[in-house]
């Protein structure tokens, strides 16, 4: 196994089994910073929330969009950042390893890879072939990456037994974080857990357990996706909506708290 060193260390050793690191995911700038003011150790970009940002379905941001953003989330914080690169925009292993070398340039500290190429899930073969490549490029630059290796078979109707073994043969690849995003009961959390040999990170939704039952069962990492994006987004459509219906402003009338958080949380740019 890598020995990571300076920011990707620092990272890696906040992801505790038994002590979940929270870390939400920002959708721009002001997220993120807002995530930094209220206490988080870290935070992740989230594709479908950035995407969102720029109009666009999830799936339809450029890498090169995505590195951009990513090398601006990290420099507006002083925490580590991860980033959500779906499947590195890339099917080759090769090229995989180029994205991932890509985003070691950008500052920040992790990255992750999904094995759905957008239309399909990847042969588990090649699947693997992707991760070692991912994380050779990760543990080789002169800022070091955490990768995170995702199996994306629950979101697309895929099977749990099939998952796990990419999983397993994920860690064999080098990877450093291990993620099956569509996990909502607590025993086949607890089974994917005690079957890998690394730090495992829990999507959350509502339905999952809680925090408290996610750290007994050994959950190192918690993320959110893009559910603060839709939350935020939620706020503004009610708000427009009583503005354009009712003819009334009532949405402002509470936000003297988030206002004092803003002014702290949003600075200018160093």
């Amino acid at each position: 196994m890598t020995t990571l060193t300076g920011k990707a260390k620092a990272f890696l050793d906040l992801h505790v089994p038994g002590r979940p690191l929270l870390q939400p995911n920002a959708f721009d700038l002001g997220s993120a910073r807002i995530l930094e003011e209220l206490g988080y150790r870290a935070i992740a970009t989230t594709s479908s929330g950035f995407a969102a940002t720029l109009g666009r379905p999830d799936g339809h941001v450029s890498r090169d969009e995505v590195l951009a953003h990513c090398r601006s989330v990290a420099a507006c914080v002083d925490i580590p950042v991860a980033a959500d690169t779906e499947n590195a925009y890339a099917d080759a292993p090769a090229d995989v390893a180029e994205t991932v070398r890509l985003a070691g340039e950008t500052g920040l500290a992790g990255c992750s890879v999904e094995d759905w190429s957008g239309a399909e899930i990847y042969d588990a073969s090649l699947a693997a072939e992707r991760i070692a490549a991912a994380a050779e490029a990760a543990h080789a630059g002169a800022q070091q990456l955490v990768l995170t290796a995702r199996a994306e078979n629950l979101l697309h109707g895929g099977d749990f037994d099939d998952a796990l073994k990419r999983l397993q043969s994920y860690q064999d690849a080098g990877a450093d974080v291990l993620f099956m995003p569509g996990l909502r009961k607590a025993e086949d959390i607890r089974t994917v857990i005690s079957s890998v040999g690394l730090p495992v990170n829990v999507l959350v939704v509502p339905g999952c357990p809680s925090i408290a039952e996610l750290a007994e069962i050994g959950a190192a990492r918690i993320s959110v996706g893009g559910s603060f994006t839709w939350v935020a987004y939620a706020g503004f459509i009610e708000a427009a909506k009583e503005l354009k219906d009712a003819g009334t402003y009532d949405y402002g009338a509470a936000l003297k708290d988030a206002r004092e958080l803003l002014g702290r949380a949003l600075r200018p740019s160093r």
